[in-house]
């Protein structure tokens, strides 16, 4: 972990290229070194954080007043960043007869914080877990008395929890438990609070930043979506090859406790939505049998996205397990017990993440747990199936190389697509395909779970959603669409969104039917759109010029009238029950 100083180094350095993320940062305490410590790690991730920092003990006066600079900067995060030292302060001027409603008391101000931001701007807005400041008063008896300052912390922390739920735009940045990993003693400098009002110490301002960082870059789209697997000495110890089944070391003897606790760890990041991929120098069927005959074996080949085992190198194996999975390099995290299998993968490509893994193996779970490599703004049931999904998909490739003709291919998946607009059902998918989708993403706009129901239920908008099921299973909801009223007679593709495992299914073209459809149902004229590039957004580049649109004072256009349906091997299905065959 590096050091203070070396983020303080950062901040010299040159941010040019970087993209930019207006953030606010206020606080009861001093916070500058705060803001030093999350600028300076934003260069580690190349982020240029625009951050304003408001002044000391201005929470209230900048949120509460809409002519303040807060509302003038209009950052896309909000920080709110509360000390213990300072709760302890207020819970010790609270009247005795009003200490068991402590927490509920402090959430109501933190509720009422985030409602008037949401109302001033379209902010997320990101506060603290409390560290669990214990003042000694009652002992270990604080954790059975209400009325202890111990007690309403972790009441508090509770009711956090609670409230971010309910509310999508709001997120946690868990003190709590990088306290439990540091220990109070290490995180807060007594000098420093009683002389300058600094409630960290300089190296716990690291991890805070990171924390930080970590919940922003997953809002915005970067994040780690899979993690690539080697086998012999990394999922057991011992190798396969050579020791066969009976000899690797799995199970509850020994050094196989390790790897069976490693496989649960994985398999976890696999209900989590996280897909498993194995990449090993071996024979394919060697390598399997683990997966097929030991008893003490967690991971099943069930578990696994992509089986890459053969004599070919890691890397070339890497970049074929990313075009299966069709996911960024950069999303992608190896893990492997040789350091020279290590070194040649971060030198080959350095957009993936590589651990340094300590030597013994023993280590490795407190070491990758503390990484937290795998942070994300949402969960959905669908991110439970993700693995089954992508399986799924190999079965469809397997069938399309029986086929000389595409066309044929697609017919013969008896496509059936259910299209409609947003509702409640189908909200919490909207909003995490619109964080998570880089590629099939026109303008690479987020929004929030709070504001795609804000969207649904607005006038000014029209929505489209669709989701897709073929002869082998369910792609589940694959795209959505935002449309925006800009007069009586235009209406604007403010969101375009789709599942790059639907590419070259025929989903664009049935979208833009359907976008058309609804735009002539509520009179609209005209259709425009707009291409956003980024990085990862290059395969819609030509996106609009190829489905027809012309290009006129700087945006993309179609007129209504002009359209002609165009044929696509889906049925849709609608809500009615009824089928329709669109020719």
């Amino acid at each position: 972990m590096m050091d203070f100083n070396q983020l303080k180094k950062n901040l010299k350095k040159d941010y040019s290229g970087f993209k930019s993320i207006p953030v606010a940062l206020l606080s009861d305490s001093a916070s500058q070194l705060l803001a030093q410590a999350i600028c300076g790690y934003g260069y580690e991730v190349k982020i240029h954080f625009d951050l304003y920092e408001a002044d000391y003990q201005q929470v209230d006066a900048q949120i509460y007043n809409k002519q303040s600079d807060l509302y003038k900067k209009n950052p896309a995060f909000v920080i709110i960043h509360q000390s213990s030292e300072h709760l302890l302060k207020t819970f010790y001027d609270c009247p005795l007869a009003d200490r068991s409603l402590f927490a509920e008391d402090q959430l109501k101000i933190i509720s009422e914080r985030y409602r008037a931001i949401s109302s001033g701007m379209p902010s997320r807005v990101l506060v603290n877990m409390f560290i669990e400041l214990d003042d000694g008063v009652f002992g270990n008896y604080a954790v059975k008395e209400e009325t202890s300052f111990l007690y309403q912390v972790r009441k508090l922390n509770m009711l956090l929890m609670d409230l971010a739920r309910q509310n999508p735009g709001l997120f946690i940045y868990d003190l709590a438990s990088l306290q439990g990993k540091s220990g109070y003693a290490n995180i807060f400098d007594p000098k420093m609070y009683y002389q300058a009002d600094l409630v960290f110490s300089l190296d716990f301002l690291v991890p805070v930043a990171k924390s930080i960082t970590d919940i922003i870059l997953a809002i915005t789209g970067s994040f780690k979506k899979a993690i690539v697997t080697d086998l012999d000495n990394t999922l057991w110890g011992g190798t396969i090859g050579d020791d066969g089944v009976e000899g690797i070391e799995i199970g509850t003897l020994g050094i196989g406790k390790f790897y069976s606790e490693f496989q649960r760890w994985l398999k976890e990041l696999k209900y989590r939505g996280i897909l498993i991929a194995v990449c090993s120098k071996n024979t394919e069927a060697i390598a399997k049998e683990p997966f097929t005959n030991h008893p003490d074996m967690v991971l099943q080949l069930d578990d696994i996205a992509v089986f890459v085992a053969n004599w070919e190198t890691k890397v070339e194996n890497i970049r074929y397990i990313q075009s299966v999975l069709n996911i960024g390099m950069d999303s992608m995290v190896f893990i492997d017990d040789n350091p020279f299998e290590r070194e040649m993968v971060k030198s080959a490509i350095p957009e993936i993440l590589v651990p340094t893994l300590p030597e013994d193996p023993v280590e490795w779970l407190v070491y990758l747990r503390g990484l937290n490599l795998f942070e994300t703004a949402s969960y959905t049931e669908e991110d439970q199936v993700r693995t089954t999904q992508y399986q799924v998909e190999q079965k469809r490739e397997n069938l399309q190389q029986r086929f000389a003709n595409e066309q044929e291919f697609l017919e013969s998946l008896d496509m059936v697509a259910v299209v409609g607009p947003f509702d409640r059902f189908s909200i919490p998918r909207i909003a995490q395909l619109s964080q998570r989708s880089n590629q099939f993403n026109l303008r690479t706009v987020r929004y929030t779970e709070e504001q795609v129901a804000s969207i649904s239920s607005s006038p000014e908008f029209l929505t489209l959603s669709f989701t897709l099921d073929d002869r082998f299973g369910k792609y589940g909801l694959i795209s959505a669409v935002i449309l925006q009223a800009l007069s009586e007679n235009e209406i604007f593709i403010d969101t375009w969104i789709m599942s790059c495992r639907v590419l070259k299914r025929g989903m664009e073209n049935l979208t833009l039917n359907n976008i058309v459809k609804l735009a002539e149902q509520k009179g609209y004229k005209i259709i425009t759109g707009e291409y956003i590039p980024t990085k990862k957004n290059e395969i819609v580049k030509n996106h609009f010029r190829d489905l027809g649109f012309d290009f006129v004072n700087n945006k993309w256009v179609m007129e209504v009238s002009a359209y002609r349906e165009r044929p696509v091997p889906i049925r849709i299905l609608k809500s009615s029950g009824e089928k329709i065959q669109i020719k």
